[in-house]
């Protein structure tokens, strides 16, 4: 078994004897130190190509671009396969999937017998989180996909700014990455919150391999935000400025493939002239009550990991920019020039595509050319609109917290938490119609709490209990919000025309949090009228398709309230008695 060292070799006792130990278990032909520098980049990316795991686009056309194939089973988030392994299932609660950690890590570990037999271990120190950030994270991802490091050199720091991070030698996240042979019955994703440790096999999906994204960014992050008194959220960060140059700052929360990129990325439009959005984070947010009475928030990633069906320039031309260079593309459609297309892509498909499984594709077929679920990894340094606040350590101050998922029905454009508590209850509610970023029936509603229910790293009820004891550490917290943005009416349209239009919400959203805009109290929340929301150039939306948005029948809302009732049914012992209480006060309102 052969080694190579990067520029930087790491010298700490820790990471050197367990890099030996899982070499020794797994029994690579080679040990690869990674070291983030470009030099190695290009050595990476000519392997990826010699070994056919990445193809070269067209590089007049994408330059420094690529695109990947995933086996046909790996396409997505493998909820059903992903496990928290505590010493007690209680600790991991009844939404996640739980089994005994020794038991486990003996399966693993069977399973990872002589895996890598034939492939080159290459071990990946990154950093999650601004460099002396004290909210910032090392991990180390030892895999034996060439894939997740050219992605995690994208999506994390990686490299000496990752060594120099760790304040003493057992400070990091151990994680283990073994692609296997994606059979589905050796599929486990697995979280060891005790050990800070992750395992993850079977798999090359990004949030199943990346184990810097969700797993150690909100599984493991969120255990650890527990014990340390901060929060780790699958959330957006913006910063909106007014024309008068005042900046506001926004975290927001959707589900999976329902518009957070998008959000993250809008472009105001040109009637609200003066008003700029920049974009901290498309995903991810750690948030700590800081010094100043006010929650403070981070983006612990580099890049943007996706999903690019439906992104065009009318829809993100900011992400559209992100990508024209240094991007990794997975499960898309190609020409045989080395062009790339999906599905909502600017244009028609152009003639003779490969579809993302690499066969002809039929215009006329049902098929789908790219996977609804494809992907883009860009730097965040690609956005033109890219916050500079990005890399502060002590983050910014968040002034709204936006709640969102996709109905067709029942729930309002946009509404405001009465208080904290009661965005807390809002949050803890959040429903969507499935989408293609998880396994399971796509448009069928299911709750997902805070959009973390696939993510939260311990019992549901606590991580409520843990929002309600953040809140009562500010002094000043942020205002919370929820925002539908898919609502349709009695045909199947959508009602709202979303995009850039969204800023008029986020405009309400920001004359609230300074108290300059009008509100009316309803049973679920503050709501605008439709004089609240500033329709310069957009005709599109009258008084009475407003009111259609707006809507809040009390019948839908008490099917929704039985909806409600069965997740919170489901973690009942340790669910907080205030979530109940405002449960009885919205019953009551309606």
């Amino acid at each position: 078994m052969s080694t190579h060292f990067g520029s930087t070799q790491p010298t700490h006792a820790a990471i050197l004897e367990w890099v030996k130990k899982v070499a020794s278990l797994t029994k690579p032909d080679m040990i690869f130190w990674c070291d983030g520098t470009e030099g190695e980049k290009s050595y990476l990316l000519s392997q990826a190509v010699q070994g056919g795991v990445l193809h070269p686009l067209n590089q007049k056309k994408w330059p420094g671009c690529y695109y990947h194939r995933s086996h046909p089973n790996d396409v997505a988030r493998a909820e059903q396969h992903t496990f928290i392994c505590t010493e007690n299932k209680e600790e991991a609660g009844p939404t996640n999937n739980w089994t005994e950690p020794k038991k486990m890590y003996q399966k693993l570990y069977e399973i990872l017998q002589g895996s890598m037999q034939g492939r080159t271990l290459f071990v990946v120190p990154y950093l999650m989180g601004p460099p002396q950030s004290t909210l910032s994270k090392v991990g180390i991802e030892l895999t034996d996909s060439i894939y997740v490091v050219l992605n995690m050199r994208i999506m994390t720091r990686v490299g000496a700014v990752a060594y120099q991070q760790l304040f003493h030698e057992n400070g990091f996240n151990r994680g283990i990455h073994s692609l296997l042979d994606c059979s589905l019955d050796r599929r486990f994703i697995c979280h060891f919150p005790t050990d800070n440790a992750i395992i993850s096999v079977g798999s090359g999906y990004g949030g199943n391999a990346l184990l810097g994204k969700k797993c150690l960014a909100l599984r493991i992050g969120s255990v650890l935000g527990k014990k340390q008194g901060w929060l780790a959220e699958h959330m957006l960060l913006l910063c909106v400025e007014s024309p008068s140059g005042e900046k506001f700052y926004v975290a927001a929360a959707f589900p999976s493939a329902c518009g957070k990129t998008n959000f993250a990325m809008m472009i105001p439009p040109k009637a609200l002239q003066g008003w700029t959005i920049t974009t901290i984070g498309d995903d991810i947010a750690w948030m700590h009550p800081g010094s100043d009475g006010r929650l403070h928030a981070i983006n612990p990633e580099t890049g943007y990991f996706g999903v690019i069906p439906g992104t065009s320039r009318q829809s993100n031309p900011n992400a559209m920019r992100c990508i024209e260079k240094d991007t990794l593309f997975t499960n898309v459609a190609v020409t045989l020039d080395g062009d790339v297309w999906w599905e909502g892509k600017d244009g028609t498909p152009p003639d003779n595509l490969l579809d993302w499984q690499g066969n002809p594709w039929d215009p006329k077929s049902e098929k789908k050319a790219a996977h609804p679920n494809g992907r883009f990894t860009a730097s965040m340094y690609n956005n033109p609109m890219l916050a500079g606040e990005v890399d502060n350590p002590q983050g910014v101050p968040i002034d709204a917290i936006i709640f969102g998922g996709r109905r067709a029905t029942t729930i309002p454009l946009v509404f405001e938490a009465f208080n904290w508590i009661h965005g807390v209850y809002i949050g803890s509610t959040v429903s969507s119609e499935m989408t293609a970023a998880a396994f399971g029936e796509t448009g069928q509603v299911r709750r997902d709490p805070m959009a973390m229910l696939p993510f939260c790293g311990y019992n549901m009820g606590s991580y409520f209990q843990h929002w309600l004891n953040i809140g009562r550490r500010i002094a000043t917290p942020p205002r919370i919000f929820h925002v539908n943005l898919f609502r349709k009416d009695n045909d199947g349209n959508y009602l709202w025309p979303g995009y850039s239009e969204n800023m008029r919400i986020l405009k309400w959203v920001i004359g609230r949090c300074k108290n300059s805009t009008g509100a009316s109290e309803s049973p679920i929340g503050w709501i605008p009228s439709y004089q609240d929301l500033d329709w310069a150039g957009l005709s599109e939306v009258t008084p009475e398709k407003f009111d259609q948005l707006m809507k809040i029948d009390p019948e839908e809302w008490f099917h929704e309230l039985t909806s409600q009732g069965e997740l919170f049914m489901k973690i009942y012992p340790t669910l907080p008695k205030e979530l109940i209480y405002q449960r009885e006060l919205l019953i009551a309102r309606l």
